[in-house]
């Protein structure tokens, strides 16, 4: 088999256009390709493997950037994307504090860095493993407007609402068009599955996915998902309920270990039979990991 080609850092990202006031800066989903390093490292082996999408709601000369990307190269690209199509005033909105969602920092120093109270308090506390990572967010430029609950803000003349959930981490923020119906979920949904980050808080989280299926969005724009679906506008609100049926399924798997047995395409069959959610192979091992996660909880 022959070696993955190590692609300059950044090359391969595209910006599609899932909605006229929406950039999506999306990279990575390229098979034999690695960004980084050919040796194991968060940002080939995760974000880059499994595709990785940073969004800007921009209207006039605002815009509102949600997450940095995963290095501060793709903050560069992102931030003279948007500066190249006249935007003047730049503000960013962290989704949570992992770290290929505040790898670019840096290049926001400048810039108000919005953050729930509980990320800038994860970062802090994770910032010796953030800064000599690999690769290394050397340093990491911290939020500079801590939040601690919902807030609104607008970007030109669209109104823009932060909501925090519990999903993915318990420090996730969620930002909402309201105007345009549109959902901007980071991680707390995740396209074909989630990435357990919390196992002992699954239970808190489906009950958090209910919560946000309530607000009833039409469209959803996750940060890891297929690019052709987020090109084209974005999930449906079915994205939560197959979210919801994964999750309390892996926590079943504890009490049927012949569910724990099962492969991805196996575990998701009806979503992927039903076209909810598309297969795709790197995620085999998340799911494997997921399994793992959920049998080890005491």
């Amino acid at each position: 088999m022959a070696a993955p080609a190590l692609l300059p850092l950044g090359s391969t990202m595209k910006v599609l256009r899932p909605h006229p006031n929406i950039y999506a800066f999306y990279d990575g989903r390229i098979e034999g390709a690695r960004a980084h390093s050919p040796s194991p490292n968060w940002l080939d082996d995760g974000a880059y493997a499994l595709g990785v999408c940073v969004y800007a709601v921009v209207d006039g000369e605002e815009a509102i950037l949600y997450d940095t990307h995963i290095s501060l190269t793709h903050a560069r690209i992102m931030r003279r994307t948007l500066e190249a199509d006249g935007v003047r005033s730049i503000r960013v909105v962290l989704s949570h504090w992992h770290d290929d969602h505040v790898a670019g920092n840096e290049a926001f120093f400048d810039c108000e860095i919005i953050a729930l109270d509980r990320t800038e308090q994860a970062l802090a506390a994770h910032r010796a493993e953030l800064e000599s990572g690999d690769p290394p967010i050397q340093p990491l430029v911290m939020p500079n407007r801590v939040i601690s609950g919902p807030t609104e803000l607008r970007v030109g003349k669209l109104k823009v609402r932060l909501e925090p959930a519990e999903i993915h981490s318990n420090d996730g923020l969620i930002l909402l068009l309201p105007d345009l119906g549109i959902m901007l979920a980071g991680d707390t949904l995740e396209e074909p599955i989630t990435y357990v980050a919390e196992p002992e808080r699954l239970s808190v989280h489906v009950e958090e996915l209910r919560r946000i299926r309530e607000w009833g969005y039409p469209r959803i724009l996750p940060n890891h998902g297929a690019p052709d679906v987020i090109a084209a506008g974005g999930y449906g609100p079915e994205l939560i309920d197959a979210t919801i049926r994964y999750v309390k399924k892996l926590l079943h798997t504890r009490v049927d270990m012949a569910l724990a047995d099962q492969d991805l395409s196996t575990f998701i069959a009806e979503d992927l039979a039903e076209g909810t959610l598309r297969y795709f192979q790197p995620y085999e091992e998340v799911h494997a990991n997921n399994v793992k996660k959920v049998l080890a909880l005491r």
